[in-house]
């Protein structure tokens, strides 16, 4: 889609028929439905309608559905778009750091997500797009989600963007090119040596980046923030120093349960699996966490170098999902079979950390065919292959 077929789009004719196109799709065959629009509509319009349906249909999984049926997208802009309750957790953090109606910078806005929640959470927020048809998407969702009178899009370059009257500047630079994610921040829009720039001042910045990040490339003085939602980790933020309140984090959300790096005494002493395995989120694992999280729950790694946790008591942690250890097992096949067989195993969950391990072929080597349901850790413990038979603790 080019420009003016989004203002086509947007137009008497086209608004009519985004609308009709919605409420058809996923209800009709997706090729009746174009032919029998384009028996009314011009084809490019049509096109791009239908376009508008899907991308609203998947928008629902990542935003607010109220706001997705408004909004309008490009496929990399939403891959591209922050996780609804992500960006509202970034906005209020940072809101509550400035005050209300301070004015922050959106650069690099994309088709506005985090412009939305910025604007939301009661900032004054400036958008800067260099592309024309994603700037014009995001005036069209801030417009349309009734905050235009807080928020504004620019189209620019964000790299000559003017930051000095900005009270914070946020950047999520593009690690998408073509449809393909770019795992290298040298390879962002914009790179990395532009990241480090606003990130070491004089202003105050925050930073959205990939949660591969390595801990070596985060600046001195910023604080790297992990987040997961619902189990699932999505992003890394960087907090510039003003706004830095720790070196590591990792926030859960939706319960907002965040544990830093001053919450972690180093590794506790203890030996072997205990009766109580614990696997942390994923979002402690990146901070590098793992030991406050033994720590919170009065326990030790079994191995220094994986991150699972033991204690001899299930302690309730937002931080952890809790198993009771039922036996320990050695790393061999013949007699995982054997007891898989004695117990009438048929479905077998596999967890694995730190060893070779791919679940499905082991499973498939256990061959259970029994009626019951068992899982399986298998990890190293001082250094050995083990296998514990665990149950999951509510």
């Amino acid at each position: 889609m080019d420009v003016p077929t989004l203002v086509a789009l947007l137009g008497d004719e086209g608004t009519a028929l985004m609308d009709e196109a919605c409420l058809g799709y996923g209800h009709e065959d997706t090729l009746a439905l174009s032919a029998r629009l384009r028996r009314r509509h011009p084809a490019a319009l049509v096109a791009a309608a239908l376009t508008q349906a899907r991308l609203r249909t998947r928008a629902a999984d990542k935003l607010d559905p109220a706001d997705a049926v408004r909004m309008l997208f490009t496929d990399e802009g939403l891959q591209q778009a922050t996780r609804q309750p992500v960006a509202e957790h970034r906005a209020t953090r940072l809101a509550a750091a400035l005050g209300p109606g301070s004015r922050v910078l959106d650069l690099g806005c994309g088709i506005g997500a985090d412009l939305v929640a910025l604007a939301r959470a009661g900032l004054d927020v400036t958008g800067v797009e260099r592309d024309p048809l994603t700037a014009t998407i995001a005036r069209h969702n801030v417009a349309a989600l009734g905050l235009a009178d807080h928020a504004r899009v620019l189209e620019a370059d964000l790299t000559e963007a003017d930051r000095g009257h900005a009270d914070a500047v946020y950047c999520d630079p593009a690690r998408r090119s073509a449809g393909r994610r770019r795992f290298d921040p040298h390879g962002w829009s914009p790179p990395w040596p532009f990241v480090e720039e606003l990130l070491a001042g004089p202003g105050t910045a925050v930073v959205k980046v990939a949660p591969g990040i390595p801990h070596d490339l985060v600046p001195p003085g910023v604080e790297a923030e992990w987040v997961s939602e619902r189990g699932d980790l999505v992003e890394a933020t960087l907090w510039s120093a003003p706004l830095a309140t720790a070196r590591r984090r990792a926030t859960l959300l939706p319960s907002g349960a965040t544990l830093t790096s001053a919450d972690d005494p180093g590794a506790p002493e203890g030996a072997g699996v205990s009766d109580v395995l614990y696997e942390p989120d994923d979002a402690v694992l990146r901070a590098g966490l793992a030991t406050a999280v033994a720590a919170l729950v009065g326990g030790w790694l079994p191995d220094p170098r994986i991150a699972y946790v033991t204690a001899p008591r299930h302690v309730r942690t937002p931080f952890a999902r809790a198993y009771g250890v039922l036996e320990h097992l050695p790393y061999d096949i013949s007699r995982l079979r054997a007891w898989v067989k004695a117990r009438d195993v048929g479905v077998i969950t596999v967890k694995k950390r730190g060893v070779g391990v791919e679940p499905e072929a082991l499973r498939h080597a256990l061959r259970p065919r029994g009626t019951a349901e068992a899982t399986l850790v298998v990890t190293r413990v001082a250094g050995r292959a083990t296998v514990l038979a665990v149950d999951p603790l509510g």
